[in-house]
């Protein structure tokens, strides 16, 4: 009884990895919106002096609310790669920051960019 016990956590464990498909689906969505965030700027670029005061303002702030997305998403990868998958080895190199992100710290960031606007 105790082997089927050990087999049923060694599967819970690994089936972990099946999150990496998520994480890697999310750089590719990010690929793409970093696509559109460029197509939206290269069309309020084109018309930077046809557009009203009021035009160019909701503009910025959709390509500021773009951006905020992008960083979104990027902090769910990052955390939640380094919570539930593994912990990112080069974590002593350039990107030590990165295992400082837990949970708590990731519901502050996401609500100080909410509220930061």
């Amino acid at each position: 009884m105790k082997s089927l016990e050990l087999l049923v956590e060694k599967i819970i464990l690994s089936s972990r990895w099946l999150l990496v498909v998520f994480y890697m689906g999310l750089v590719a969505a990010l690929a793409v919106y970093a696509l559109s965030f460029a197509f939206k700027f290269w069309k309020v670029a084109q018309n930077v002096f046809t557009l009203g005061e009021a035009e160019m303002i909701l503009a910025m702030l959709g390509l500021i609310d773009a951006a905020l997305v992008a960083s979104l998403i990027v902090m769910v990868m990052i955390s939640g790669y380094e919570n539930f998958v593994s912990r990112f080895d080069e974590a002593e190199a350039d990107v030590s920051f990165l295992g400082k992100l837990d949970a708590g710290s990731l519901k502050i960031k996401v609500a100080s960019s909410i509220v930061a606007p």
